[in-house]
């Protein structure tokens, strides 16, 4: 928690300097654009689980999936820094995932220059 409470005295002490007279009403959606959740270390984890649970063993988890699976926990579309926490967790505990799941394949045989 002290960690928390120093992140947030932080970011009041950066509104407070850059808005000294208060937050006006037309910087609301602005600011709170800039001040987007971060997943924290227990949602990733609990990310990390629910998708290697719902896999077999020897299926790669992607980006998509990890995207649907931060959506279902935080109600909101997942931002790339939180889907590269999530693969990093399953790579690590040995998880194959791929970054790139629409991208196409090459033909069998058919070798790329």
């Amino acid at each position: 928690m002290p960690e928390r409470a120093g992140k947030l005295q932080s970011v009041i002490a950066w509104l407070r300097s850059g808005y000294p007279n208060g937050v006006p009403e037309h910087d609301y959606v602005p600011l709170f654009a800039l001040l987007r959740r971060q997943l924290s270390v227990d949602e990733i984890s609990e990310v990390a689980t629910a998708l290697s649970v719902a896999a077999h063993s020897d299926e790669i988890i992607d980006r998509i999936d990890a995207g649907v699976a931060i959506s279902r926990i935080t109600d909101e579309p997942p931002l790339p820094a939180d889907v590269n926490r999530v693969r990093t967790t399953l790579e690590k505990a040995g998880w194959p995932f791929d970054d790139q799941p629409l991208a196409p394949t090459d033909p069998p045989g058919e070798e790329v220059p």
